[in-house]
């Protein structure tokens, strides 16, 4: 992978981990969510991370869409 490339991968992989693991804590309660909410929090993670092009583009799209209507 290039420098540029992991950069992004790293930074979205931590924010959707955080994300995802949080929402398990609120779905399954305190106890489960701290204990196994982490297995589908690295999922996640890492498949947004391997995808983070596609959800910035995206989001960018989004931001545009609104901006356009506003």
């Amino acid at each position: 992978m290039e420098g540029g490339y992991t950069i992004g991968a790293v930074i979205t992989g931590i924010i959707v981990f955080i994300g995802v693991w949080i929402y398990a804590i609120a779905s399954w309660g305190f106890l489960i969510g701290i204990a196994i909410g982490w297995l589908p929090a690295i999922i996640a993670a890492l498949i947004a991370g391997l995808l983070w092009p596609l959800i910035v583009f995206v989001i960018v799209i989004f931001i545009f869409l609104i901006m356009a209507n506003s």
